[in-house]
């Protein structure tokens, strides 16, 4: 389960970077969102991995972590504040530039 976790976080990571080099800003916001997606499953699984056992009988030992459980939750508050901003600072480039380079010098359509 640990390679699949690992694995996941590493196609996010490695699209969410690839997609914010790109040169729209719908891209770069895609891309931002899955760094943000990426960084939570990286969080959540650091609270350990723990399949089958109940959420508070059995000690301390078979329960999972609730401090990394809080900190997804609030990264993915923060994270949606981000996106938001970012595609409303989009809209309003793409309105005043008419297109959709993150450097505004490209072309029109």
């Amino acid at each position: 389960m640990e390679v699949l976790a690992s694995l996941v976080i590493a196609v996010l990571f490695a699209g969410g970077i690839y997609l914010v080099l790109r040169a729209r800003t719908f891209q770069v916001a895609l891309g931002l969102s899955m760094l943000s997606y990426a960084v939570n499953l990286f969080l959540f699984f650091s609270g350990g991995l723990v399949t089958g056992a109940p959420p508070l009988a059995g000690g301390a030992a078979a329960t999972a972590d609730p401090l990394p459980q809080a900190l997804v939750l609030t990264a993915i508050v923060i994270g949606f504040g981000m996106i938001a901003f970012v595609v409303a600072l989009a809209l309003r480039a793409r309105g005043e530039l008419d297109n959709d380079h993150v450097d505004g010098r490209g072309g029109k359509r």
